[in-house]
């Protein structure tokens, strides 16, 4: 009897979840029930797929809706139908500006397989097709009696619409309009909200309403009787595209082929292990039938290849040797010893995980290559839902609250008897609709490839990317059986790829670099030496603070130590406390002999430690007697987005129940389950972390190698870990010679030359990337620039362009200083610009000016560059009100280990944690006056006290503590250090801005040092 009913996928309209309309629906003894969502089909299959557990039939179409203003409903008979309404509302979300669709007319298109039904308070027309009828509300009755429709009633039906709960939902409805609409919530018109009757009641009060018109009644009940949806979600077999070449005998003797091609790209002497291990996997591949899985992978990475694109072969996939083979990852699984059954085992339903990452200048490419080369693609869809400060905002808006008190609520600080009833309010429904879905967005790189038309399983959007978007996430997806291809980006290859032409170009007599020769970089002592004492600043995955702190721990210097500490990193290991365990163990053998014999005979290369996501099955398996599908279940569950299913628990019961059978100890085996919990959803598979650690081999050598060129391409590639300063200091470090950019010798993009280092055009902040294309245009055209004036004739540029040039001395090949130039560029350049393109017979006589003597200095220099660049190229020391005296540097730490000292350091970077209380407590690091790292600990207390106040330097005091090789400063007490008034607008400075002797001496050797 419920034709119209609404979860909060109807975005920023509906109030309830889909298990609460069904729970509706149950208590009100509800048999059938239709999901109808405003313009969307988000919540449909995972409607179907739980519906039976409250005995609902469930039935799919959806509500087409302007706003808030009702055109027609449109129900599926069957499948059939629900692909057809999917294909005609994604026409109406291809057309959308915003999040607005295209307006929706007023007569519905006539498909097979479908019913639609119109508002009968709203109907104009006088006839209807077939398949369409009239929708009556409780309201309209008392209007059916004295209406022509009364003698048509076997055309009508009963329309009970389903929107929320009770008057707190249509509260939370109509805030939810008022959001949608931008407007107060006592602006909001009753056009743009439903009706207050939109909530769910008894087939049997529904039915008393309409005693006087049985026909309706009956009208309704057949409808529903013949409509039926079905989906298989068993995930026995999978919806993705069966067959690369059409046909699947085809296809495997495809997959072998290249496979047994590959072997002598990738070994120079294949033994009997490699041999066994091939002929293995591909009878499991070809049993589970992930063939064209494998194919479709291949396809894509060979079109990349044929680009000369890089791309990186990770997650769960470079456990395969198949993979490896076919070149769809660079790790050898056979010298890793991957454990196979992680990626693919007997029990495995759904297809392998291949995480494909190429570089981000790359992707949109490849991503435009699938979806021309297949079929049935589109992109998949997550939910953004409403955070608790984003939700605050919005209602404090809504509710028309100043500014001063929304910021007030969004940070939490308030008592909340102490607030006023409006106040309460916002706080209220801010915790009531935190968590539903707001918008949909798009997946960073899922892509799904169906046997199927995606319009099989849901309608799609068209986000300004331009490619199909599904309207259901990858959870969904997954429980249909459509698995998608992850096709990701990153900076750290488009680092590698960038840094490779560079070395090509500033080292022209070099011969061809060759990155791939991951053999070589393994036992190359540069390599070693940089591993070892951590120096990876800008190098893939090895830079953050924390990794080059585990890496000195650990003392790595060499492949499976790097792949081990790319898991051990995670936030779940260390959560459980293993990662300290595991440092243990490495650095004194030993403490091994104190890990459980059962889990160091399962886990020997990690000393009993679970660092991988393999070691999850590993210990399920062998330890908790589970079998290798419900070990691989155990470990999906951890992900999070699986928790909460019920096989899960069934899961973790039998884990429990196994051990205890088998006699281990209650507590032990507790320990072993809460390890397991804290972890496994964040680490990452022994293939993941070996991809990751050829990457980082790749960008570690370049660093050893060619440091310059690796910063330079760091800085067009949009760093790292780190902001840009860090880079270019980095690269001053290693010797560059860091200069602003240059009129006749700069792009948009950071080049070198020898080791001189120009910074890029388009690193200045407001300058106009036109404008920069313009200028490199006429100069690669015409020839470089001979003076001010000469530049004037040539470009076309405003007032304020031309003044942040001159700013950053982009002119100082015209040996005249900022100040001269500005005056003449103001005195010169015409206020009203000549349209481009426009030519004039006789060029006007440049009028010359003969400028006063306007000295400028280094310091003015320094400021110029934090308002274009962000931070200034000399040492941030010098720009201090007193020079320190302090003589303390990070490289003497060691000498005060245990005592309390006081040292000075630029902030780089924070990291804000938890404590298991809850409090907050910070990790920063800083460096020193030679560039060198200080590392600190900032705990609640004097967080508390000592808060980070913005970038500059700062006066550091607190207690020297080592372990494991790694020196930190446990803060007492912190200060930020004043420095100078800024020089161009100082009345107290000297004339012309000049400064002391010392100071001048200090910045003009400001390349030397930091």
């Amino acid at each position: 009897m419920f034709l119209n009913c609404h979860t909060y996928y109807s975005l920023r309209f509906g109030t309830l979840k889909i298990s609460d309309l069904l729970c509706l629906g149950q208590e009100n003894s509800a048999t059938c029930m239709v999901l109808t969502d405003v313009n969307s089909t988000s919540a449909c299959l995972e409607f179907v797929r739980i519906a039976s557990e409250y005995n609902v039939k469930p039935i799919l179409g959806v509500d087409f809706r302007n706003g808030a203003k009702q055109q027609f409903i449109i129900l599926a008979e069957n499948n059939v139908g629900f692909q057809n309404i999917n294909q005609y509302l994604s026409e109406f979300l291809h057309q959308a500006e915003g999040t607005k669709s295209a307006e929706i007319p007023a007569k519905a298109k006539q498909m097979p397989n479908t019913f639609v039904v119109y508002p009968f308070a709203s109907f104009k027309g006088e006839t209807l097709s077939e398949n369409e009828f009239l929708g009556v509300k409780i309201e309209d009755i008392n209007r059916l009696k004295f209406s022509p429709w009364k003698n048509k009633q076997h055309k009508l039906v009963v329309l009970q619409t389903v929107t929320f709960k009770n008057k707190k939902g249509f509260n939370t409805h109509r805030l939810l309009r008022a959001i949608d609409n931008n407007m107060l919530l006592s602006k909001l018109p009753t056009s743009e909200q439903s009706s207050e009757n939109d909530v769910f009641i008894s087939e049997e009060k529904l039915k008393k309403y309409f005693e006087e018109f049985p026909q309706l009644i009956k009208n309704t009940e057949q409808l529903l009787e013949r409509c039926h949806i079905s989906f298989n979600f068993s995930k026995e077999t999978t919806c993705n595209q069966k067959s690369y070449t059409t046909n699947e005998d085809l296809d495997f003797r495809l997959l072998k082929k290249l496979a047994y091609a590959g072997i002598h790209y990738r070994y120079k002497r294949p033994g009997q292990r490699v041999m066994v291990r091939i002929e293995k996997e591909l009878g499991i591949i070809k049993e589970k039938g992930f063939v064209s899985y494998f194919l479709i992978n291949w396809k894509i990475l060979k079109y990349a290849r044929s680009k000369g694109y890089f791309y990186v072969g990770r997650g769960s996939g470079a456990n395969s040797i198949i993979a490896y083979l076919l070149r769809i990852t660079d790790v050898d699984p056979v010298e890793l010893d991957l454990y196979f059954e992680r990626f693919i085992n007997l029990y495995r339903k759904n297809p392998p995980d291949f995480d494909i990452d190429f570089s981000w200048k790359d992707r949109d490419d490849i991503t435009d290559f699938i979806f021309k080369k297949f079929k049935n693609t589109a992109l998949i869809a997550v939910y953004n839902t409403f955070k608790f400060k984003a939700s605050v905002r919005e209602l404090g808006k809504v509710f028309g609250l100043p500014k001063e008190e929304i910021d007030k609520l969004s940070t939490q600080n308030y008592n909340i008897k102490t607030l006023d009833k409006l106040s309460q309010l916002v706080i209220m429904y801010s915790q009531y609709i935190q968590g539903f879905p707001n918008y949909l967005g798009i997946h960073a790189g899922g892509i799904l490839i169906s046997e199927k038309p995606i319009h099989h399983y849901t309608a799609t959007f068209m986000p300004p990317k331009g490619y199909a978007t599904t309207q259901f996430d990858m959870v969904i997806a997954e429980d249909i059986g459509l698995y998608k291809f992850d096709i990701l980006s990153q900076r750290g290859l488009g680092k590698i790829k960038e840094a490779v032409e560079i070395v090509t170009y500033n080292h022209p007599k070099i011969t061809p670099l060759d990155i791939h020769d991951i053999k070589r970089f393994k036992k190359d002592e540069k390599i070693k030496t940089l591993l070892r004492n951590a120096q990876a600043i800008g190098c893939f995955y090895v830079e953050s603070p924390a990794m080059r702190m585990l890496l000195r721990k650990l003392q790595v210097d060499d492949y499976l130590g790097l792949v081990a500490a790319s898991s051990v990193i995670r936030p779940g290991v260390a959560k459980s406390g293993m990662m300290r365990e595991y440092i243990l163990r490495y650095r004194f053998p030993e403490k091994r002999k104190e890990a459980h014999p059962v889990l160091l005979n399962i886990m020997p290369e990690t000393y009993g430690v679970m660092v991988y996501q393999e070691d999850v099955i590993k210990v399920a398996h062998h330890f908790g007697g589970l079998d290798l599908g419900e070990a691989d279940m155990l470990r999906r569950g951890m992900s999070g987005k699986f928790r909460s299913r019920e096989e899960f628990q069934k899961v973790k019961d039998q884990f429990f129940n196994n051990c205890k059978d088998a006699g281990r100890d209650e507590k032990f085996t507790a320990d072993v389950w809460r390890q397991i919990e804290s972890f496994a959803g964040y680490a990452f598979a022994k293939g993941h972390s070996a991809s990751y650690a050829v990457e980082s081999y790749q960008s570690l050598f370049l660093k050893a190698y060619y440091p310059l060129e690796y910063m330079v391409a760091t800085l067009n590639n949009g760093g790292g870990f780190y902001s840009i300063e860090l880079y270019v200091h980095e690269a001053r470090m290693h010797g560059g010679n860091i200069l602003q950019p240059c009129i006749n010798r700069s792009y948009g993009e950071t080049i070198i030359d020898g080791k001189d280092i120009y910074i890029g055009f388009g690193f200045l902040q407001s300058l106009e990337s036109k404008l920069i294309e313009k200028i490199i245009v006429e100069r690669d055209k015409n020839g470089a620039f001979e003076s001010l004036d000469n530049f004037l004739e040539r470009v076309s540029i405003g007032t304020e362009q031309l003044t942040i040039l001159i700013k950053i001395n982009a002119f100082r090949f015209t040996e005249k200083n900022k100040r001269e130039l500005l005056w003449e560029a103001y005195m010169k350049i015409n206020k009203v610009s000549f349209e481009e393109n426009t030519y004039t017979l006789f060029r006007p006589k440049k009028i010359e000016y003969k400028t006063p003597s306007l000295p400028h200095t280094a310091l003015e220099d320094a400021f110029d560059e934090m308002e274009l660049l962000g931070f200034p190229l000399c040492s941030p020391f010098d720009l201090l009100i007193n020079a320190s005296e302090n003589k303390l540097r990070a490289a003497q730490l060691s000498q005060f280990i245990g005592k309390t000292i006081t040292i000075e350091g630029y902030l780089i970077t924070t990291k804000r944690t938890r404590t298991s209380r809850g409090d907050y407590m910070y990790f920063g690091n800083f460096i020193d006056r030679d560039g060198d790292f200080i590392d600190t600990v900032h705990f609640p207390p004097v967080n508390n006290q000592y808060r980070f106040r913005g970038k500059g330097v700062y006066s550091i005091t607190g207690k020297v503590t080592e372990e494991f090789d790694c020196i930190n400063i446990e803060v007492f007490k912190m200060e930020r250090m004043g420095i100078i008034q800024d020089p161009r607008y100082s009345p107290l400075a000297p004339e012309g801005g000049i400064v002391t002797n010392n100071r001048r001496t200090t910045l003009e050797n400001r390349h030397k040092t930091f």
